[in-house]
Order: C-alpha cells, then sequence, then structure tokens
C-alpha cells in the first residue's frame, strides 16, 4: 500500500448572467413616513447574500444609513418581474436595477428636502448618516425622517423610484451569426493537493489555492465566505455526491442525508484565497458577483490532482474509490506523474 500525492490546477471563466430577451430585473424602492426605505424585488435570496447586497447597493445610492433599508423578496405576484435567482446574475442584474430605483427615489427625496429648505436639489448632499445638508453650508440641513415627512404630508409627493436592467442587444456577425451572450465575466484558478490511497482508492483533499476575479467585492466576508463553501461544494460534487444507483427510480433514493454521501466537518482542508478586484464597468458599484462560480474549478482541479498523484484520468463523478481502484487496476498500477522531490 502506498498513499501517492498530486497537485492539479484548473482555470475557468464563468458568464454573468443570459442574454435572453435583455435577461431583465426590475425593482421598486419607496419611503415610508419615518424617513425608511423598502426595496421591493422578484429576486429571491437563495442563502447567496441576495438581500444583504441589494440593501447596500440601496443604501449607498440613497445615501442613508443601511439600517435604514429593509429589502422585500415577496414571488412574482406581488414584486416587480424579475427572471430568477440563477446564472450568477444577482448582483448584477438586480442590483442594477436597485440602483436605478434608488437613483430615481433620492432624486425625490432631494426635491422634498430642497423645497422645505428653499434651496436647488443640486445643492444639496447626504452624509450616510441620515441628514441632507445644502453643499458648503453644513449648518443649514434637514434629517431624511423630515424631508420623507414633508413630501408625503405637506407636498404630496411619492418618495419611490423603479428600475430596471436589461442587457444590451449584442451586434450579430452577419457572416458567422456570432454573438456575445454576455457583457461581463468572472475568473477564477484553482490549485488542489490531494492524497490517494492506491490500496482503498480514496481520494482526501490536502489543500486548496485559489484565486477569484469578481469584479468589485462589495461586502467582502460575504464573498469569502460564499467561494469557502462554494469550493467544499465542488469538493461534494468531485469526490461524493450521486443520485446513482437510485436514478432514475426516486424510491430507492437516499431517505436522508445519511444515506446521501457529502463531506462532513473532518473532510475540510486548509483553503487559501485570493480576491481579485477588477470593477465591471457595467455592474453595480463594479461587482459581478462569485455565484456558481465557486464550484466550477474545483472538479477540473481535483481531477487533475489524481492524474499527478496515480495517473490516472478520470472522466466521469463523482471519482469514488471504487472508480480509482478499477482505472489503476486497468492501468497496472500507480504512475505518479510528478518527478520525485518535487
Amino acid at each position: 500500500m502506498s498513499r501517492h500525492r498530486g497537485r492539479g490546477m484548473a482555470s475557468i471563466n464563468y458568464p454573468i448572467g443570459m442574454n435572453l430577451g435583455g435577461d431583465p430585473s426590475q425593482a421598486l424602492v419607496h419611503s415610508n413616513p419615518s424617513g425608511k426605505f423598502t426595496v421591493a424585488l422578484s429576486s429571491i435570496d437563495l442563502g447567496q447574500g441576495m438581500k444583504q447586497v441589494t440593501r447596500q447597493i440601496c443604501a449607498e445610492t440613497l445615501g442613508i444609513p443601511i439600517e435604514d433599508v429593509f429589502v422585500d423578496t415577496a414571488d412574482s405576484d406581488t414584486g416587480p418581474h424579475c427572471m430568477g435567482s440563477f446564472a450568477s446574475r444577482g448582483t448584477h442584474r438586480a442590483g442594477n436595477a436597485v440602483l436605478a430605483a434608488a437613483r430615481e427615489a433620492r432624486g425625490v427625496l432631494l426635491e422634498a428636502a430642497a423645497e422645505e429648505l428653499e434651496v436647488d436639489p443640486g445643492d444639496l448632499e447626504t452624509d450616510g448618516r441620515g441628514t441632507i445638508r445644502v453643499r458648503g453650508a453644513p449648518g443649514k440641513s434637514i434629517t431624511v425622517k423630515e424631508a420623507a415627512q414633508a413630501g408625503q404630508f405637506k407636498q404630496g409627493r411619492t418618495i419611490a423610484g423603479r428600475g430596471i436592467f436589461l442587457v444590451p442587444l449584442s451586434p450579430v456577425d452577419p457572416e458567422t451569426g456570432e454573438m456575445s451572450p454576455a457583457t461581463c465575466y468572472a475568473h477564477a484558478a484553482m490549485v488542489a493537493e490531494v492524497e490517494v490511497d492506491d490500496e482503498t482508492g480514496v481520494v482526501t483533499v490536502v489543500r486548496l489555492d485559489s484565486a477569484y476575479e469578481l469584479g468589485r467585492a462589495l461586502n467582502p466576508r460575504m464573498v469569502e465566505q460564499q467561494l469557502v463553501g462554494g469550493a467544499w461544494m465542488g469538493v461534494s460534487h468531485a469526490l461524493y455526491e450521486t443520485p446513482e444507483p437510485y436514478y432514475p427510480d426516486p424510491k430507492a433514493g437516499g431517505r436522508d442525508f445519511v444515506e446521501y454521501l457529502m463531506p462532513g466537518p473532518g473532510d475540510i482542508a486548509p483553503h487559501d484565497i485570493a480576491v481579485l478586484e477588477r470593477p465591471a464597468p457595467d455592474g453595480p458599484y463594479g461587482g459581478k458577483g462569485p455565484g456558481e462560480m465557486c464550484a466550477n474549478p474545483v472538479i477540473p482541479a481535483v481531477a487533475n490532482a489524481i492524474f499527478d498523484a496515480v495517473g490516472v484520468r478520470m472522466d466521469t463523478l463523482p471519482i469514488t474509490p471504487e472508480k480509482v481502484l478499477r482505472a489503476l487496476k486497468a492501468q497496472g498500477g500507480a504512475r505518479p506523474q510528478h518527478r520525485a522531490g518535487r
């Protein structure tokens, strides 16, 4: 018996969203008399941080504290239209819609404040803490709450905004029909180190090192958490998760997560991540979002590391010990690809 170590690398680029019918997302932003704002979306938060990121975008655009913004992701009956929470499109598409809606709402808010302060709306600025003041005259100011109340009870204004984001139609090459399906791409590279036991076929992930380019990290802590969790989702796809042998008959399927194999806390390996920020010109504050890209480079990196360790190419998922042993037997044993002492 021998345990062999290997390293594998993979790099990917990943399109953000789609280009079908403009891939639209819409948002509504409105204030209540207390000066708090609500964002209405049909873009659902699946745990990826949709509510937090859109909340940040709205607060930053309005120039108010983030705790004064609430996000309502209701459903497609009560919220404005959205294509859906898929294709890693949430931050880019819904975020742009919220940005547009918040800009419109901010314009009405400043008009209400300007009428009370008897100045031009263009002379006003927000301080991010709930106050609207005259530029160059900080002593002349009004709170967001006071402006909202004046607008709604004295001036008859609806302090609200509507936003929609559409992907511009791509030009089509008349000769080839070629077109661009996306306006921006995210990128990633990963190196996986594994250990392969040539007697049991067990593959153990020893270490992951990765770099992700995802526009601007609007919430760095959430980005890091998503990249770490997504990588282990990729490890699970690579080595553990499968509907077989139950598919296509679900009656014989696993009844709970005891019978559906996934990596546990003891399987987690060190993971060093570098986040590269290259703001997207058409993203909300430069953001694109990690999305599904978190898990994508892991599978090829692990498969390449197994080849480096024992010389077998695995081309079906998951890469189970049984498959590794069969491949080693067909090959006549392990054949490490790297030089000794590397």
